[in-house]
């Protein structure tokens, strides 16, 4: 892994982002450490969704300076498909697979893609679902697809938009579970969430207020 107890897993500096004449970001500095769960929190209309995809390089800063020390796997909310989607639940799955070339030893094999997202599916115990349309799932199904195929990222850098959206209690927890076990392995997990269980267990608690970072 690339990690390092000198260098956090993402630095961001100065990060101000705006839509159209409308201030978005301004001034965000922040540092997310690895082998740590953080919660990022805060009013709806924060900036905190602009601010993961920027962490993500989903967006691009207009001002400030991100440096990320490995891979990331962005897992965002979905809770709405189109019935003409014709992709399976493994098929979501496995596209987290796509791309991922094991630190330079090249790309992995149809056998070992397929393995991942099994695996994945298992640890968000959505296994008998595999071959289900995705469109025709639930709202909370979706979310831990989506899930699952940010695990099969293998990304050492997990970040989710509000995991917990759609879950039921019991799928809450076990969200919160393997993110804890990831942190465990070392990996670096940011999650915004407004859930206070999610907040409670987390290791580190950001909140963002009015595009900047108020603690």
């Amino acid at each position: 892994m690339s990690m390092s107890t000198l260098q956090p897993a993402i630095q961001a500096t100065g990060l101000s982002f705006a839509f159209g004449g409308t201030k978005v970001l301004e001034e965000v500095s922040l540092d997310v450490p690895w082998g740590t769960v953080t919660a990022m929190t805060g009013p709806n209309g924060a900036g905190k969704s602009t601010l993961v995809e920027l962490l993500a390089g989903v967006l691009s800063p207009q001002d400030g300076v991100i440096e990320r020390a490995a891979d990331v796997a962005l897992v965002v909310q979905r809770p709405a498909a189109p019935e003409t989607l014709c992709v399976t639940v493994r098929d979501v799955v496995t596209m987290g697979t796509w791309g991922d070339r094991r630190h330079g030893r090249g790309p992995r094999s149809a056998r070992e893609r397929a393995r991942i997202a099994g695996l994945a599916i298992a640890r968000v115990e959505m296994g008998g679902l595999e071959r289900r349309p995705f469109s025709a799932l639930s709202g909370g199904q979706r979310q831990r697809a989506l899930l699952a195929q940010g695990l099969a990222r293998s990304a050492e850098i997990l970040i989710l938009d509000e995991p917990a959206a759609g879950l039921d209690t019991e799928s809450q927890g076990r969200t919160r579970r393997i993110l804890a076990e990831e942190a465990a392995r070392g990996i670096a997990v940011l999650c915004v969430t407004h859930d206070h269980a999610d907040i409670a267990a987390a290791d580190r608690v950001t909140r963002l207020d009015r595009g900047t970072i108020v603690s």
